[in-house]
């Protein structure tokens, strides 16, 4: 028996086919973030070290594992440590939430580090009145890269099989040297490889590297180095609602409105490194280690010199691994501290405690190989240290010299107003113990054993002595 067919209004047919196209489209388009939630904001404020890039990590980490749907980046930084500020990047690149660097308040920037770390967020914003650029590398020698001659425009890249020939080493004879244009060329093809990732300017990018190149907010906007431009988080996330955005390779769009800002704080730990990988303090860490040492050895068993030094030291030793450390200003700064030391008890009439000044502030100005704000040692620091040091070494020479003006007494004349051990009970005579020898003595007081007494008289091979 033959079914009867069963016949589509054409109106419902054509609605059938429309609702399947608009999935398929669906399907292929960002999908907005799900509701509101969470808005994790994270703040960089001052050069970014070890402590810095560990607290942006853990935090970008957090906002994962959180299901926060945004992680903010609020920069204000004159630059830092390449290797913190290429951890940074990497949490960034790799981070399953969308990140945005944000340089904020007005009147903040975000300088040679801060400047990589833009160009690697998903979305790249400056309040009115903020700055970035000056992003040269600094040399390994504590002094600024020479920033190498500005280069003609790039031409298109060669297609394969062009035969396009890689341009020249530098010489070593060239301005900067060659190692220097291999730093600047390492990070200019950094930021590069950023700029192309996020679409935003390259050239301007290369030019910040090569010649220290500064943009303000609105330019660095009409240049298309940022995205945009907000007056604070609020206007920020208002502006952010909508904008799509790349993700790990993949489209997102954001749905930021309604978003609670949460602000996370570095923790304890995060905290401490901050403070012990402060250059100063690890410096000051390091010399109270030193002389907490110097004083356990010539006054052994007063425990407390000990136990401060060696903490201290520890604590410094573990700063110095993980800050950048000239280990050869480390071995100087110890060794004019032992010269210094030195000229204590051999008396060279400062010889020895000028060299060891002298070794002492050579190697505390070259200890860290960073000419970065922030992660050198405060040179009125090391002033005050040397100044200390050369008044030292002043009263060092003094007493020496006064003490070869003075005449030594000898004999009889040597041993009035010196010490004497007595060596029994007695009273009136006795015995005492005066220069490793037994001498008869004579007292009117009584005197006990063990009892130290002054030499007033001398009479052949009798003492005459008085309690001290």
């Amino acid at each position: 028996m033959e079914l009867p067919r069963v016949r589509l209004p054409r109106a419902l047919l054509t609605a059938l086919l429309l609702a399947a196209a608009a999935g398929a489209l669906a399907a292929d388009s960002p999908a907005p973030a799900p509701g509101p939630g969470t808005a994790s904001v994270l703040e960089i404020d001052g050069a970014i070290g070890p402590a810095t890039a560990r607290y942006v990590v853990k935090g970008i980490e957090a906002a994962a594992a959180s299901e926060s749907r945004l992680v903010i980046l609020q920069l204000d930084t004159p630059g830092g440590l390449d290797s913190a500020m290429r951890d940074i990047i990497r949490a960034i690149l790799a981070s399953p939430v969308p990140v945005v660097s944000y340089v904020s308040p007005s009147g903040a920037r975000a300088a040679s580090a801060g400047t990589y770390i833009l160009y690697a967020s998903a979305v790249a914003a400056m309040a009115p009145a903020t700055n970035l650029g000056a992003a040269t590398p600094v040399s390994i020698s504590g002094g600024d890269a020479e920033p190498a001659p500005p280069a003609p425009p790039a031409p298109p890249a060669n297609p394969p099989g062009s035969g396009g020939a890689p341009a020249a080493e530098p010489k070593a004879d060239a301005p900067g040297g060659a190692m220097q244009h291999k730093v600047v060329n390492d990070a200019v093809a950094y930021i590069r490889g950023l700029a192309e990732l996020r679409g935003r300017n390259a050239e301007w990018a290369e030019a910040a590297v090569r010649g220290a190149a500064s943009l303000s907010a609105q330019a660095a906007l009409e240049q298309k180095v940022i995205d945009l431009i907000a007056r604070d988080l609020p206007d920020l996330l208002k502006r952010l609602d909508g904008r799509e955005v790349q993700v790990n390779g993949h489209p997102v769009k954001l749905a930021t409105s309604g978003l609670q800002v949460v602000h996370e704080r570095p923790d304890w730990r995060t905290q401490l490194l901050a403070v012990i990988t402060n250059p100063t303090v690890a410096y000051g860490l390091m010399l109270i280690g030193i002389w907490g040492l110097l004083l356990e050895g010539y006054n052994p068993g007063a425990v407390l010199p000990g136990v401060a030094g060696s903490i201290c030291l520890l604590i410094a030793l573990f700063a110095f691994q993980i800050l950048s450390v000239n280990y050869a200003g480390l071995a100087l700064v110890v060794v004019g501290v032992g010269m210094i030391v030195a000229e204590f008890f051999y008396p060279t009439y400062g010889s020895l405690g000028i060299g060891g000044l002298i070794a002492f502030v050579v190697g505390s100005l070259i200890l860290f190989d960073s000419d970065v704000p922030g992660m050198r040692v405060g040179r009125p620091l090391i002033a005050a240290f040397a100044t200390v040091g050369a008044l030292v070494m002043v009263s060092i020479v003094f007493v020496a010299t006064r003490s070869l003006r003075r005449p030594v007494a000898t004999g009889v004349q040597g041993m009035l107003g010196a010490p004497a051990e007595v060596v029994g009970e007695f009273p009136g005579r006795g015995r005492v113990r005066y220069g490793g020898e037994l001498w008869s003595a004579r007292s009117e007081a009584v005197l006990h054993a063990g009892d130290m007494a002054r030499i007033v008289r001398v009479e052949g091979l009798t003492l005459w002595i008085e309690p001290e």
